[in-house]
């Protein structure tokens, strides 16, 4: 079995590969490295650097033929889509039709989306949100997300190709990018590394739902053996706040020093996101297995051995 993962250069699609090869299994990778890093990239890969929304898409998936398409390249900022949408469409919606055309052309029989149940359910009125939650996304990158799930829907009735849209809560874990639009983790992580005092948005009583990126991995293997079609939330049903967050990792690193410093409130964030895995349990038999702190302990480690402050 051959698998093509586009932005295996990054975060998740760099922990996603390493695991897949370690099952023995065939990785080719895509990504144009604007925020992924080559040394992310698994030695026993094959790495292509393109950009998903270039015509050389259908000429390195015509020479692979991959059985499966795992799809984690994007345009990762909410906030940069609320900036320049047109950007963040061009990128998540017209990019990832290009790279679905190629795939039909040349006879990829699934496709595996990393999409965002972080983004895409919009304000929560159930708490945790199954997939029967309405979808109302309230920033652009939501709202392509979704409509990358859609067109996916399009491409498994009308080609006959299967997908499993993988509705992600808040992940976490080595890798993980500190600049930028960076998970809350990293950025704290990186601050109490260097010594510095992190600031809290608002009052940190904003919840997440944050799972281990090694979870997320096992899910994507499990979804490579399922027949199955359609979206599911992968996530742990475990609010925490960011003071929690806050105190945990201050806790972890012995900084007792560390205090609370709050600043101005991110606007338009939301006040809470919790997912359901309840149907990731029954289709696949996944659950997430990192507890918050061990996953927090295992992540500022890395960090700490691994960072340039």
């Amino acid at each position: 079995m051959k698998i093509l993962i586009t932005g295996g250069a990054g975060f998740i699609g760099s922990n996603v590969a390493d695991l897949l090869i370690k099952n023995n299994i065939e990785v080719v990778v895509i990504d144009d490295l604007s925020t992924g890093k080559l040394e992310n990239v698994n030695s026993n890969a094959r790495f292509y650097k393109c950009d998903i929304r270039e015509p050389k898409v259908f000429s390195i998936i015509e020479a692979e033929k991959p059985d499966i398409l795992i799809h984690n390249a994007a345009q990762m900022s909410v906030r940069n889509s609320v900036e320049d949408p047109e950007n963040d469409a061009s990128i998540n919606i017209l990019g990832s039709i290009n790279i679905f055309e190629a795939c039909k052309k040349y006879g990829t029989k699934k496709i595996i989306f990393a999409s965002s149940g972080g983004t895409v359910y919009g304000e929560q009125t159930n708490f945790p949100a199954d997939e029967t939650h309405h979808t109302k996304p309230i920033c652009p990158y939501g709202v392509a997300k979704l409509s990358v799930e859609k067109y996916l829907y399009y491409y498994y009735v009308t080609y006959g190709i299967k997908y499993t849209a993988l509705r992600y809560a808040n992940i976490y874990g080595p890798r993980q990018d500190p600049h930028g639009e960076a998970g809350v983790v990293a950025i704290f992580s990186e601050k109490i590394i260097g010594g510095d005092q992190p600031i809290i948005n608002g009052e940190g009583n904003q919840t997440r739902d944050y799972v281990y990126v090694e979870d997320v991995a096992k899910v994507n293997l499990l979804a490579i053996e399922s027949e199955f079609t359609g979206e599911m939330n992968i996530s742990t049903a475990v609010e925490t706040s960011v003071n929690e967050l806050f105190n945990i990792l201050k806790e972890i690193s012995g900084r007792q020093n560390l205090h609370e410093l709050h600043g101005p409130a991110k606007e338009g964030e939301q006040k809470r996101s919790v997912l359901s895995y309840n149907k990731a349990e029954l289709i696949l038999g996944w659950k997430p297995e990192v507890k918050i702190r061990d996953g927090l302990a295992r992540t500022y480690n890395w960090f700490k051995d691994n960072i340039n402050i």
